[in-house]
């Protein structure tokens, strides 16, 4: 081992300076394109939802429910005819879940809603409390 580090020495003591400087640049400037790469390609908060969103709504079964309520972010009540979160409820082999999702970003798929709504819920059997009232491709809305 001690014949690696002597070999290694003289090598880096017979090169120009500027090489080893240049090499160190490159090796630092590589490290930071991977990390930025990796930081670049790790999905946002949205995008994690969104996934959910799809997953369940392909892969989920249905179960009816009911709106109990309709809120924005902040959880005041909402009177907005396309609330920000919409809470409901659903029985599933003797547990009852009360979920909310926040349904701002699917406003257009929520027009029309209406408290105590029978709807239906999509949702994980895995995880019955992983469900969705809708999603950009599946909604459970009773539509007019």
């Amino acid at each position: 081992m001690n014949s690696t580090v002597d070999h290694l020495k003289q090598l880096l003591h017979d090169r120009d300076p500027r090489l080893f400087a240049a090499i160190l640049i490159a090796v630092v400037l590589a490290g930071l394109c991977v990390w930025l790469f990796i930081r670049w390609r790790t999905p946002s908060a949205e995008e994690i939802e969104r996934r959910r969103r799809e997953r369940v709504a392909t892969m989920g079964r249905i179960c009816d429910g009911v709106i109990v309520d309709a809120r924005t972010l902040n959880g005041e009540d909402s009177v907005s005819p396309t609330p920000e979160v919409l809470v409901y409820s659903y029985r599933l082999a003797g547990v009852t879940y009360n979920c909310a999702q926040d349904v701002s970003r699917l406003a257009d798929r929520v027009v029309g809603f209406r408290i105590d709504q029978p709807i239906q819920i999509r949702y994980d059997p895995r995880n019955p409390g992983n469900s969705i009232l809708v999603s950009e491709s599946w909604s459970g809305l009773w539509q007019k």
